[in-house]
């Protein structure tokens, strides 16, 4: 089973400080991490997307969702396949 998590920042700028802090935190569940937000020659937007592979007990995947969705301006889903 695969459990891949998409988590959306409205505020990146914002968020980013805050959302690292709790990857950091739960790092050991983290199989794989993309994040991304678009670009343009002189400016970057304030919207970002990180898709994360994690692993571990669905209790554990809880607690980090549950301290991701306190972040204002931040949302999940988790697709499991």
């Amino acid at each position: 089973m695969t459990n891949i998590l998409i988590v959306t920042l409205a505020k990146r700028k914002e968020t980013s400080v805050p959302v690292q802090e709790v990857l950091t935190n739960f790092g050991c569940i983290i199989k794989m991490r993309l994040g991304l937000h678009e670009t343009y020659p002189n400016a970057c937007t304030d919207k970002g997307i990180i898709i994360l592979d994690v692993c571990g007990k669905k209790t554990e995947i809880t607690k980090f969702i549950n301290a991701l969705k306190k972040i204002k301006g931040v949302k999940t889903k988790l697709v499991t396949v």
